[in-house]
């Protein structure tokens, strides 16, 4: 059974960072960031092949940085300059698929909530 278990959420003010972490009982090719705040849909964030190459959304490029441990199979999101539009409850996924295909992961954690205050 797949695993994936988020930590690292909080509350901040705006302009301040977080760092997220995630393991994963199971290995696959790409980890991936994904958001959800109330009311919209859930969106991805960020992700990141076996191999090390990044994928971004448009709205967290420059600010946010996803990083993986192949070891210990954890993937991270590092998130600085946080805005009040970050927002949302935070959930690591795994896919086989393109690493950049949002809609290609399929596997879930429970999440971890981020709050960013004006």
């Amino acid at each position: 059974q797949v695993q994936l278990v988020e930590y690292g959420g909080g509350s901040v003010q705006a302009g301040g960072s977080l760092r997220l972490s995630c393991v994963a009982s199971v290995r696959r090719i790409c980890l991936g960031w994904f958001r959800q705040a109330p009311g919209r849909e859930r969106e991805g964030v960020a992700g990141i092949h076996h191999s090390g190459s990044t994928y971004y959304a448009d709205s967290v490029k420059g600010r946010f940085t996803i990083s993986r441990d192949n070891l210990d199979n954890k993937v991270y999101l590092q998130m600085n300059s946080l805005k009040p539009e970050d927002t949302a409850m935070y959930y690591c996924g795994q896919s086989d698929d393109s690493c950049g295909n949002w809609g290609g992961y399929n596997y879930w954690g429970q999440g971890t909530q981020v709050t960013v205050s004006s």
